[in-house]
């Protein structure tokens, strides 16, 4: 494998392990700011001890999350030193601001949470968690600012083969930012939602605290309200693509040709790439045009075509991003997101039923779909990355012109650090499922007076 296969493989994979933690942070942040609210307004126990057993992961979780980010600004410069020189005016900005202000906040803030139960005033602890709650989204917004302008450049311009950065309002009301980071933010509610409902099942079907009760109801309402949210949000966003990024959208829809008035949408399709050909496809009629459109008619452009037009605007290559991983990527996510709505309304309706804690295959089911959030984000995220080769910030710089000479970094010291990482996040990865699974195991008891929630 090439250095470039290598530094896209390193970056995907401790990217991809991150990003397993990040929406979890942003999520449980507000949900445990919400028990403890609820606690401080209501004055009831049971919602410190619930915002007491939730903080719990929710420490561990940002833990191993800090630790696991801190490989990718290293990355940058080793990896990809070439992409540094060219975005470092533009891609400097919002993360100077997301370290200095929003990581900043959520650490401090995090830190005197921990460690002032029943030592300050409940109001004020409770803002405290809120706090934490907004530096971890405001962190998450600052790195989407960043990853926005790859994705539709704006507020820039070029000199002496750099992007300068030209309108900093530019690249932070970018439309694309305000589609990515709502689409994130309640993917991560979700998130959290489901490590909720999912634990509080565990111990509901062994019979402990009604508390657990609490909290699953919480959390199939944040999974209902957040779960349509993020179909929603995601919707029009797959509608900006048609728009900003058509080559993206034909690759999630493997639409080889134009398609004909109105478009059809694919359900399953054989893709043969070299052929640039579907050998099976089955389609749903009309779909495509509402899903692109919101109306039953218009056709969608195939890659042959967009193909065409990058030539001419960019110059001979190949802009076809990898189809089957973007095709399928995009699907799953799909199916992943689907499922979660299915199942948190199936929870609210034998809630209103009053079945809730006797529904044991639901409860079962809950289970199970704590992993439904990390699979649609994992995915998710691949189809933005992906369907955006070959460029890495796009219509300006090629992914293989990003990466640092191999005169500089050979393959073989990728090559190195691409093993020695992924067995460090291996291990990080079994010490951080250990200790979840330990801690959302434990019961949900009074904390001794004054002891620290962690």
């Amino acid at each position: 494998m090439t250095e470039v296969g290598l530094a896209r493989l390193q970056f995907a994979t401790t990217t991809t392990f991150h990003f397993f933690f990040v929406p979890l942070t942003l999520g449980l942040s507000v949900l445990v700011a919400v028990m403890e609210t609820l606690y401080v307004v209501r004055g009831d126990e049971r919602y410190k001890r619930m915002a007491r057993f939730w903080g719990h992961l929710f420490l561990i979780n940002f833990a191993i999350g800090v630790a696991t980010g801190l490989v990718q600004e290293f990355q940058f410069g080793m990896n990809w030193s070439e992409y540094s020189r060219f975005m470092g005016d533009i891609f400097g900005v919002p993360l100077a601001i997301e370290a200095l202000l929003a990581f900043f906040m959520e650490s401090t803030f995090i830190g005197v949470w921990v460690f002032t139960w029943d030592r300050i005033p409940k109001k004020l602890h409770a803002a405290l968690i809120w706090l934490v709650a907004l530096g971890s989204n405001l962190s998450a917004f600052w790195i989407l600012v960043a990853n926005s302008f790859m994705q539709h450049p704006v507020g820039y311009v070029l000199r002496g083969g750099r992007a300068e950065l030209e309108q900093f309002a530019a690249i932070v009301f970018n439309p694309h930012v305000w589609l990515q980071f709502p689409h994130t933010f309640f993917a991560g509610l979700t998130t959290g939602a489901f490590l909720v409902v999912g634990a509080s099942a565990w111990h509901l079907l062994r019979g402990r605290d009604e508390a657990f009760l609490s909290s699953l109801k919480l959390g199939l309402l944040t999974a209902a309200v957040a779960g349509v949210l993020v179909v929603l949000v995601g919707h029009v966003q797959a509608q900006f693509l048609v728009r900003e990024q058509p080559m993206k959208f034909a690759a999630m829809e493997a639409i080889w040709d134009d398609t004909p008035d109105p478009a059809p949408w694919s359900l399953f399709a054989v893709i043969d790439e070299e052929r640039r050909t579907n050998p099976v496809d089955i389609e749903v009629p009309y779909l495509g045009s509402v899903l692109a459109y919101n109306r039953a008619s218009g056709s969608l452009k195939g890659m042959k075509t967009i193909q065409a037009e990058y030539e001419a605007a960019y110059g001979p290559g190949d802009y076809v991003p990898p189809v089957k991983w973007t095709y399928w990527s995009f699907r799953v996510m799909v199916a992943a997101g689907g499922l979660m709505v299915l199942l948190a309304f199936w929870g609210l309706g034998l809630w209103r039923q009053g079945r809730l804690v006797e529904a044991r295959g639901f409860l079962r089911a809950s289970i199970w779909a704590i992993v439904l959030p990390f699979v649609a984000n994992s995915t998710g995220w691949w189809v933005a990355v992906i369907g955006r080769q070959p460029w890495i910030v796009q219509g300006l710089l090629k992914t293989s012109e990003a990466v640092t000479p191999a005169a500089v970094v050979p393959a073989g010291t990728v090559l190195v650090s691409l093993v020695g990482f992924n067995l460090l996040y291996l291990a990080l990865g079994l010490v951080d499922l250990g200790l979840m699974i330990q801690f959302a195991r434990r019961p949900m008891h009074d904390e001794p007076e004054g002891e620290p929630a962690y």
